[in-house]
């Protein structure tokens, strides 16, 4: 366990220090994003675009992290155990591709059809049965949803749409 905390340590410093636009703190062996990220980070926020929050054993996300990290791109949030993303995750103005892989949502995070700027929405390998296509199809940027390895029911027509679902 203390092996972990001093790996998110550097790589918080780290971040911080040389003015990253990037925060990994994949495979960490974390339960929830750790409060102490935004203190040390509280300088640089606006410059993050990038978060790899993969493999580890995440089971929530607070609405803080998404409204801190306002200017993010990318948020990689496969293996977790998320079962939700905050609603603060619909305000995201800069989000252009986000990877909830292998998480355990049962449900779509509706959400995410409100940020108009996504492109790519990962979401392999989790227990969700429908898709709002409804909203997926009102995204202008949205080129793909992977949502393979889910039981969807896929007995719907798409119509005309420009993004891929891969099922």
């Amino acid at each position: 366990m203390g092996e972990a905390v001093v790996r998110v340590a550097r790589r918080i410093n780290a971040t911080a220090e040389e003015g990253r636009d990037t925060l990994d703190l994949s495979d960490c062996k974390l339960i929830s994003f750790p409060d102490g990220v935004f203190k040390v980070l509280r300088t640089c926020t606006d410059n993050i675009r990038e978060i790899t929050l993969a493999d580890n054993e995440i089971k929530a996300l607070p609405n803080k992290f998404f409204t801190t990290f306002v200017q993010l791109r990318e948020l990689n949030l496969q293996g977790n155990r998320l079962t939700k993303l905050p609603d603060a995750v619909g305000d995201m103005e800069h989000l252009i591709s986000i990877n909830l892989s292998r998480n355990c949502l049962s449900v779509f995070p509706q959400r995410l059809t409100g940020v108009r700027t996504l492109q790519h929405i990962r979401l392999e390998n989790n227990q969700i049965t429908e898709l709002p296509l409804e909203g997926l199809c009102e995204m202008p940027a949205l080129q793909c949803v992977d949502a393979r390895g889910n039981p969807l029911d896929v007995s719907f027509c798409l119509g005309t749409h420009t993004f891929t679902l891969l099922t």
